[in-house]
C-alpha cells in the first residue's frame, strides 16, 4: 500500500477541508510553483479555488447536515439491531431476552437505576477513546499504526515504575509524575516507529506490530522481576496506594448505594476529544498532517516538513495511547500484570475507523463499544451466554458499518455514472 492510498474503509476526504484551509491560510499563503503543482495540492476542484471559497458556499447548512447525520445514525442503529438479532438466533439465544440484558448492562433500567450501568459503560469506553484518538492522529497523517497496544502497555509500565521510584513523594505528585511518565513512554514508543519510517523507510505497520510484542514481553519481564509484588508469588506488581489513585466521581447515594467505578480519568478522556479536534482542524500543523495523509506529494509541494509531521503524528499518537494505559492503571486496575490489557490498543483501530477518523465520531464509536462491553458482561452473568460473545458482537458492529459505507459508496458511484 502506498503512503497516499488510504485503506478502503477510511471515509472520503471531507468537503469542508477547503474551509479549514481558508481559515488557516486566509491569504492563500501556500505558494505553488506552477499550475500543475497547485492542482496537485488541491486534489479536487473544491480545493483549487480557496480564495473565492465556493466549496464552503456549496456546503449544506448545519441543520441539513445534522439531519442527515441523525438519519444515518438511525439507519446504522436499526441495521445493528437486526444484525444482533440474527447473531443471537444463530447462536441459539432468545433475541428479546438477550437484547434486554444488553440494554440493562449498558444503560440500566427503572428498577435497578441507570447511573451505575452508564458509569460502567463510560469506564469501559475510556481506554478505547484515548487509544482511538491516538489511532485517529496517526492514520490522519497516512501512518497506518497498529502500535496502540504496545504504546498503552509502555505507558502503564512507565507509570508503575515511576510509582515505585517516587514512593516517598506526596501522593498528588506521584499521580502527576505517573501521568507524565506514562504519556512520555507511549510517545517514545510511537516515535521509534516514526523514526524507523522516516530514517530507514520501515513501514509502520511492520514496526508497530513488532514493537507491540517487545512491549508485551518487556511488561512480562518487569512484573516477574524488578516490579514484582513483595511475596513473589504472582507475576504482577504491588497494588498502588489508594492515595495516588483517581478519585471516584459519583457518591453512593446517587447510584442506589452502589459505589460506581466512574473516575477522574473519564473526564481526562472526554477533555482529550476537543483538544485533538482543535489540533487537527484548527492549527497549521493539524492541517499539514491531514494533507500529508491525503497526498504526501501535495504536502511537499506546499512546503510542509513531511518528516517532522510524521514524527510529530507518531509522538502524539503514542502519547495518547500511553495516557490510556496510565488512566486505566490509576482508575481501575490499580496494579500491572502480564495480562494488563485485553486488547484495547487493537480494538481502538475499529473504534477510530467506525468513528470516521474524527475525534467526535471516535467518541461516539468508543461509547458504543463501551456499551457493548458492559452489556455483554451483564448478558454473560444473567443469561449464561459466554463472555466471548462480545467479540462476535463487536465484529458484527464493524461489519455492519463497513457494509453500510460500502453500499453508500457503490450507490454514489452508480448515480454518478
Amino acid at each position: 500500500m502506498s503512503e497516499t492510498e488510504p485503506p478502503s474503509i477510511i471515509p472520503e476526504v471531507e468537503v469542508g477541508i477547503a474551509a479549514d484551509e481558508a481559515a488557516i491560510y486566509p491569504s492563500n499563503e501556500i505558494s505553488c510553483e506552477n499550475a500543475d503543482a497547485k492542482n496537485n495540492f488541491a486534489g479536487s476542484s473544491s480545493l483549487s479555488s480557496v480564495n473565492g471559497n465556493p466549496a464552503s458556499a456549496a456546503l449544506p447548512s448545519i441543520g441539513l447536515r445534522l439531519f442527515r447525520w441523525l438519519m444515518q445514525a438511525c439507519g446504522y442503529a436499526i441495521g445493528f439491531v437486526i444484525l444482533l438479532t440474527v447473531t443471537f438466533l444463530l447462536l441459539g439465544v432468545p433475541p428479546a431476552n438477550a437484547l434486554t440484558e444488553l440494554w440493562k448492562g449498558a444503560f440500566g433500567d427503572a428498577e435497578s437505576g441507570h447511573l451505575y450501568a452508564i458509569s460502567e459503560t463510560l469506564v469501559k469506553m475510556t481506554p478505547l477513546l484515548l487509544a482511538g484518538l491516538g489511532v485517529v492522529v496517526a492514520w490522519r497523517a497516512g501512518l497506518f499504526s497498529i502500535g496502540g497496544e504496545g504504546q498503552l502497555l509502555m505507558g502503564a509500565l512507565a507509570a508503575t515504575g515511576t510509582a515505585r521510584i517516587c514512593h516517598s513523594f506526596p501522593a498528588p505528585l506521584i499521580t502527576i509524575a505517573m501521568i507524565i511518565s506514562g504519556t512520555a513512554a507511549g510517545a517514545l514508543w510511537g516515535w521509534i516507529a516514526g523514526w524507523l519510517r522516516v530514517r530507514r523507510n520501515v513501514q509502520e505497520v511492520i514496526s508497530t506490530i513488532l514493537l507491540n510484542y517487545a512491549a508485551l514481553y518487556l511488561v512480562g519481564a518487569m512484573v516477574g522481576g524488578p516490579l514484582q509484588e513483595a511475596t513473589h508469588t504472582s507475576q504482577q506488581s504491588s497494588p498502588l496506594p489508594d492515595a495516588v489513585l483517581f478519585a471516584r466521581l459519583l457518591p453512593r447515594a446517587l447510584s442506589n448505594g452502589m459505589q460506581t467505578r466512574l473516575h477522574v480519568g473519564v473526564l481526562i478522556a472526554l477533555i482529550a476529544v476537543p483538544i485533538v479536534s482543535l489540533f487537527l482542524f484548527r492549527t497549521r500543523s493539524g492541517f499539514g498532517l491531514r494533507l500529508l495523509g491525503q497526498n504526501g506529494e501535495a504536502a511537499r509541494v506546499a512546503r510542509f516538513p513531511v518528516d517532522k509531521l510524521r514524527l510529530r503524528a507518531m509522538l502524539i499518537s503514542g502519547g495518547l495511547c500511553g495516557l490510556a494505559g496510565v488512566v486505566e492503571l490509576l482508575g481501575i486496575s490499580t496494579r500491572l500484570d502480564a495480562n494488563f490489557s485485553p486488547g484495547w490498543g487493537y480494538t481502538a483501530i475499529p473504534v477510530a475507523l467506525l468513528g470516521g477518523l474524527n475525534p467526535v465520531g471516535t467518541l461516539v464509536s468508543a461509547f458504543l463499544f463501551g456499551a457493548l462491553t458492559a452489556g455483554c458482561g451483564n448478558l454473560s452473568r444473567f443469561s449464561g451466554v459466554s463472555a466471548v460473545l462480545i467479540n462476535v458482537i463487536q465484529a458484527a458492529a464493524v461489519l455492519a458499518v463497513v457494509g453500510g459505507r460500502a453500499w453508500r459508496t457503490r450507490r454514489s458511484s452508480e448515480e454518478a455514472d
